[in-house]
């Protein structure tokens, strides 16, 4: 086989073309590793019923953390809801563009459904116009009923056998999804030339709770369908509690392994062990995220 030796141009255009290929890494979106954040953040939240519930809990993770004049400045909820139609509502009654139009908000939660959702470039947009070093966060969720269908809403089984799945399959199942959150959240951040808009890997959370849940490895919960109230798929307390620690970890750059056990667990008469779990699954999930904006080394909790 005939050898091929870089000469000294050959070696400065492959030194080019790697620093080309990091730009565009950039400009696609990929995060560069970020600090924790220190100071109260002001949160305003959009979103569905598998996302709302979440508010309440991390204004208590926040207190619990120490972290001063963390502020919820409101909460817009609509049932099944694309981001899009928080965006269509009348500006009279949309609480979401006024807080953002006021510059009242530093980190704003969305819950999409499925992508693309021209919701969360309208939102981003205005967000931005109003206060430059704002951060936008879009959840991403475990699925409906169990399966990928953007017309799920008109395919409503009574029953899911969630207790069947295995841990590949689950994978299998939301790949398609998680690429389509990320595609949007990389197309965003190129458009807008840095990164503001950030994933909440929740459904990443979920899968790998169920998967410790299939091993019989959580405290307290025999089966994957213990984490689910109806077949849709809200969320019962573990779950409820799971993606709020997704969520301080992603706002607040911290690990919430450590944190005290939240009121959602309390009520529930949940195990401490089950907490830390849950707490360890969230970090798992949002470190490894590449979009999250998380690195493993951040602060952990007090």
């Amino acid at each position: 086989m005939r050898r091929t030796s870089f000469s000294g141009r050959k070696a400065a255009a492959a030194v080019l073309a790697i620093g080309l290929c990091w730009t565009v890494a950039l400009a696609a979106g990929e995060p560069a590793a970020t600090r924790p954040v220190e100071k109260g953040q002001r949160v305003f939240t959009a979103g569905h019923s598998f996302h709302v519930f979440m508010p309440n809990l991390l204004r208590e993770l926040a207190a619990a953390a120490d972290i001063k004049e963390h502020t919820q400045v409101g909460v817009q909820s609509l049932g099944g809801s694309r981001v899009v139609q928080h965006w269509n509502l009348p500006d009279e009654k949309n609480k979401a563009k006024q807080a953002l139009t006021e510059g009242k908000v530093d980190v704003l939660t969305l819950s999409p459904i499925f992508h693309p959702d021209e919701g969360i470039d309208r939102f981003t947009e205005l967000a931005l116009k109003h206060n430059p070093d704002v951060r936008v966060t879009v959840q991403a969720f475990w699925l409906p009923y169990d399966v990928y269908d953007v017309n799920y809403q008109k395919k409503r089984p009574e029953k899911v056998d969630r207790n069947s799945r295995t841990a590949d399959e689950m994978r299998k199942i939301h790949a398609e999804y998680f690429r389509t959150v990320d595609e949007q959240v990389q197309a965003l951040n190129k458009q807008h030339g840095k990164t503001v808009v950030y994933v909440v890997p929740v459904g990443q959370a979920a899968i790998l709770l169920r998967e410790k849940i299939i091993a019989g490895a959580v405290p307290g919960l025999q089966t994957q369908e213990e984490l689910f109230s109806d077949a849709i798929g809200h969320a019962r307390p573990p779950l409820q509690a799971l993606t709020a620690y997704c969520h301080y970890a992603v706002i607040y750059r911290r690990s919430p392994v450590g944190l005290p056990m939240p009121s959602v667990l309390k009520n529930a008469k949940a195990d401490e062990q089950l907490n830390r779990l849950l707490q360890e699954l969230a970090w798992e999930a949002v470190v490894n995220h590449p979009l999250s904006g998380v690195k493993a080394d951040a602060k952990k909790a007090p």
